[in-house]
């Protein structure tokens, strides 16, 4: 719900769980051709705290279970990439840092012709300012050095 509430907050508008599209996205964006999942870091073995967990109860059962969601999430990701549909995963640890998760967002969610995804650096830049050139968004938006207004 939050990064739902957070999409809308943007102004982008969306479907839910289209069934048609590999592994059932849960928030498309038709228009931009891109979708989100929004993984449960248990369930999908996040390498965070909650996902590094293994279950010590049934473990034949669990470990198996577990490594099938991983494939499968990562067949579905693959096969959305060859259908051209540009992929973000949330996971459910990224989901309580609000503010972080909102830049990310509206990056990601950006045209590509204004906006390049957040760079190996972390530095976050514009193309398309002054005839191609790319500047730093901080120069073109008066953003601090953490990525805020």
């Amino acid at each position: 719900m939050l990064v739902r509430r957070l999409a809308h907050g943007l102004g982008y508008r969306f479907r839910l769980h289209r069934r048609d599209l590999p592994g059932t996205p849960d928030i498309i964006f038709p228009r931009f051709k891109k979708v989100i999942f929004v993984h449960g870091c248990f369930w999908h073995r996040h390498d965070c705290r909650l996902g590094g967990r293994l279950p010590t109860t049934r473990p034949e059962y669990w470990l198996p279970k577990l490594a099938r969601n991983v494939e499968r999430d990562r067949m579905a990701e693959a096969e959305l990439a060859r259908l051209g549909w540009s992929v973000l995963v949330i996971w459910e640890c990224e989901t309580r840092n609000t503010a972080a998760l909102q830049d990310r967002l509206r990056l990601w969610l950006s045209p590509k012709d204004r906006a390049r995804q957040v760079d190996a650096a972390g530095a976050r830049w514009c193309e398309g300012v002054h005839h191609g050139e790319g500047v730093a968004a901080e120069a073109v938006h008066g953003l601090d050095r953490s990525g805020r207004l």
